[in-house]
């Protein structure tokens, strides 16, 4: 009896959907040397009944399908049940992931767009990581291509 309780209690845990993770906005902020340094505002939906405590957020951006930036925050905080939180985290672009993205920008020019994907994980909580993905694109200024 304890056994097929204690296998439903782990079923029903394991049954959460993903967090809905959006790039609400992007801000620079001062960086060292010839890197880039961005803060980049997440907003994170919680479509479960139950809350989502993170200790640590991390973050990959690829543009052009290219890794661009990554960045790490040591915040803490929770998502209550069916509701919304943004989440700042700091990513840094290395001179290089800069210069192999003006390498290529003749080709996003006559796109009109750029395509990115953000993947990363909201750290912690007694169940572990929470992760996440959110694609899409990016419209350029002037251009006629529709943008997500």
């Amino acid at each position: 009896m304890f056994l097929l309780l204690a296998l439903t209690g782990c079923a029903l845990m394991f049954d959460r959907d993903p967090p809905r993770v959006t790039v609400a906005g992007v801000e620079p902020i001062e960086g060292q040397g010839f890197e880039l340094r961005f803060d980049v505002k997440l907003r994170v939906q919680n479509p479960n009944g139950t809350p989502i405590n993170y200790d640590g957020v991390a973050l990959d951006l690829e543009l052009n399908g290219k890794p661009f930036a990554s960045g790490v925050s040591d915040q803490r905080g929770t998502v209550s049940r069916f509701s919304e939180t943004v989440v700042s985290v700091p990513v840094t672009v290395s001179a290089f992931a800069a210069a192999r993205q003006a390498l290529n920008f003749p080709d996003v020019i006559q796109r009109g767009s750029v395509p990115y994907v953000v993947r990363g994980k909201l750290a912690g909580g007694p169940f572990g990581s929470v992760r996440f993905t959110d694609s899409g694109t990016i419209k350029l200024p002037g251009s006629r291509e529709g943008g997500d």
